[in-house]
């Protein structure tokens, strides 16, 4: 299941970074959004995917013995996910500030 997981990390880090090249706005939105996935699946994978035990100390009060969650990279998923929201939320009010401007729809149309 990590294989295939890390598959699908790869496939959505390069897709991610052949959107961000493009300079049509939309594709560069869709690019972020991607980057932002694709970091948050990263971490997942890297944290490694084990339903033996809790990540805490079990009912009896001892450590598990068995491999266990490891809560650090949950924590780095929630922050990354906050920070991806952050920076879709501002690239979306740029995206609609870009568009209310007349004949814009591509990066280098700004710099008239």
């Amino acid at each position: 299941m990590e294989f295939l997981l890390s598959i699908v990390v790869g496939l959505l880090f390069a897709s991610a970074a052949y959107l961000l090249l493009h300079r049509d706005f939309f594709k560069l939105i869709i690019g972020i959004v991607l980057m932002g996935n694709a970091t948050v699946m990263f971490i997942f994978v890297a944290g490694r995917i084990v339903r033996e035990e809790a990540a805490f100390i079990n009912e009896s009060g001892f450590l598990p013995q068995t491999d266990y969650a490891d809560p650090v990279p949950q924590a780095l998923i929630l922050t990354a996910l906050v920070i991806g929201f952050g920076i879709q939320a501002f690239a979306l009010v740029l995206f609609k500030k870009v568009y209310d401007m007349p004949d814009i729809d591509k990066i280098d149309d700004l710099k008239r």
